[in-house]
């Protein structure tokens, strides 16, 4: 029996519109979270690594906007977007 983590999976999310999603409800979410006085940061991790929605607020339906994407794209979006602004030397 092969070992199932010797073979690298390939991990793709299609098309730009998720993309698009994903990056207008990460933001929109920081700045619920932002307005409610909570750390956006850590709670957008908390909600990433957990899958709970009670790390989100309500506010501004930022729960239920972050809801309606799959927690692989966000972090999707947040990473690739990191790569860029590291390949662009500003970090």
């Amino acid at each position: 029996m092969k070992d199932n983590h010797e073979e690298t999976v390939l991990f793709r999310v299609d098309g730009e519109e998720v993309a698009n999603k994903s990056r207008k409800v990460l933001i929109a979410v920081y700045q619920a979270l932002k307005e409610k006085g909570y750390n956006p940061l850590n709670q957008l991790v908390g909600y990433l690594l957990s899958g709970d929605p009670a790390y989100i607020t309500s506010h501004q339906n930022a729960r239920s906007m972050i809801r309606q994407v799959e927690r692989d794209e966000l972090l999707e979006e947040i990473v690739g977007t990191y790569i860029d602004l590291a390949e662009q030397d500003k970090l």
